[in-house]
């Protein structure tokens, strides 16, 4: 699976926000709900200073692990809030380069458009990927939202500033805490919805981000 060259990774604060804000104008949005063979979960594990990347691919319905990818990398980001893809997006993208074909689509652990530039994780690699993609985060970033209902399913649109719809408060399981949900590239909000509650058969995470959590905690701890 190849991916577009669009930028460095090792960028000062200042030109971070300037690829931000130049690469949103280039977003896709998609429409429906797609026709699902696979989905991907692309997850990263941080260990003795460097990061641990994991790309896992399932089937649908079933949720079979169908291809797995790890890599690991120095961290050459720090960590600060709205800048996850150029913390993540190298060893990610290494891990991407390994599937021997592209996923329906790609779900992250961070956000899509949810975020304060409009260019999440989500959305920024999968543009980089071509590539439809969704964010699902355990907690939210930016914007206003309300408690979704407490059954499986009930969701509460995320607001920005303005008050325009950049996502989702979804409940994947019964009386358990939402994740946050919202389109990255190629996708909309209602299919990104659907994609994430397919996925999402026994756990509050879907499956396939699950399972890339595990494959790169594993990663870690082995040190490969």
């Amino acid at each position: 699976m190849d991916f577009t060259h669009l930028h460095p990774w090792k960028v000062s604060l200042e030109k971070a926000i300037q690829i931000q804000n130049n690469l949103r104008q280039r977003l896709e949005s998609g429409i429906g709900f797609p026709r699902l063979k696979t989905v991907a979960g692309a997850d990263v594990e941080y260990r003795e200073g460097k990061a641990y990347g994991a790309v896992a691919v399932l089937s649908v319905p079933r949720m079979k692990l169908v291809e797995q990818a790890c890599a690991c990398c120095e961290i050459n980001f720090p960590y600060l809030p709205g800048f996850l893809s150029f913390r993540e997006g190298p060893v990610l993208l290494e891990c991407f380069c390994q599937l021997s074909r592209k996923p329906d689509v790609v779900i992250f652990d961070g956000q899509g458009i949810a975020h304060p530039r409009g260019f999440g994780i989500a959305a920024h690699l999968g543009l980089l990927l071509d590539c439809p993609t969704v964010g699902c985060a355990k907690s939210k970033l930016f914007g206003h939202v309300e408690e979704p209902g407490l059954s499986r399913g009930s969701q509460a649109r995320l607001l920005d500033d303005s008050g325009r719809t950049i996502g989702a408060a979804l409940r994947t399981r019964e009386k358990v805490r939402p994740v946050y949900v919202s389109p990255g590239f190629k996708m909309d909000l209602a299919g990104s919805l659907k994609t994430v509650l397919t996925c999402s058969t026994k756990y509050r995470i879907p499956e396939p981000l699950r399972k890339a959590h595990q494959l790169a905690r594993q990663a870690a701890l082995e040190g490969n």
